[in-house]
């Protein structure tokens, strides 16, 4: 056979593997969005109605993000929040509006894109750029969401950790930064906190919050594979809210 008969073979074969392959991808795309949107854990009720009630609290609801500000309009220090894997981003709300409305901070809560920040490529300035008047942010995020957070560190001014750790090296950015934990974490382990420490400046404080499960950090329900809290929702909050307030105020000394 010539080399003119044999062409539109070769052409045929090289169409079908280019389209096989493209149609793999459809589908491993189209599966992905559909994973990231099943088994969502919302925000409970409850908690949250308690925020939306809360007159010391602004609430701006953006396409992007969750804002809290405090009604006083004082704001010096601003956190961006990171959320865990297939948490919406509400669920956070009520465990973080005790640093709104008693310490002063902003909190944007990001949604991130797919329900999963490892997705999310916005930089941070399009979470900080929704609280303009606030000069100093913190970064952080739970769980998968910190891990992101760590990602983003070095455009921030400090970072905070809630039940995770970093995959990046930051042990050398002198930035300042706060790990805090639970004992009854069964997914971000009181064991890979430790094991993962050195990724973090020497200085970095790491607090564990006796009794704290990895569902304890926000308001959406147990979690699979999570250990049993001993805490109560309300102490947990206030546990928070203390340990966030001293640490955005201490960026101010």
């Amino acid at each position: 056979m010539s080399e003119r008969a044999r062409a539109p073979r070769w052409r045929r074969v090289l169409w079908w593997v280019l389209g096989s392959i493209g149609a793999l991808v459809l589908v491993a795309a189209i599966g992905i969005v559909v994973w990231s949107q099943v088994g969502v854990m919302a925000a409970e009720p409850e908690p949250l109605a308690a925020v939306r009630a809360d007159d010391r609290i602004v609430i701006t609801d953006d396409s992007g993000a969750i804002v809290l500000a405090p009604a006083s309009g004082a704001s010096d220090v601003g956190l961006v929040y990171i959320p865990g894997a297939k948490v919406d981003a509400w669920a956070y709300a009520a465990r973080l509006s005790g640093v709104v409305a008693e310490d002063g901070v902003t909190v944007v809560i990001t949604k991130p894109w797919l329900n999963l920040a490892f997705f999310d490529l916005r930089p941070l300035d399009a979470f900080t750029s929704l609280a303009p008047n606030v000069d100093t942010w913190i970064v952080g995020g739970h769980s998968l969401g910190g891990v992101r957070a760590c990602l983003m560190a070095t455009d921030a001014d400090a970072l905070a950790l809630f039940a995770s750790y970093c995959s990046n090296d930051l042990s050398g950015s002198g930035l300042p930064a706060i790990s805090i934990s639970g004992s009854e974490d069964g997914l971000s382990t009181p064991q890979k906190i430790e094991e993962n420490r050195h990724l973090l400046p020497a200085d970095a404080e790491f607090v564990e919050i006796d009794g704290a499960s990895h569902a304890s950090f926000g308001d959406y329900g147990p979690q699979a594979g999570d250990g049993t809290p001993t805490i109560s929702d309300e102490e947990m909050t206030a546990q928070l809210t203390e340990l966030i307030g001293a640490f955005a105020a201490s960026l101010g000394d």
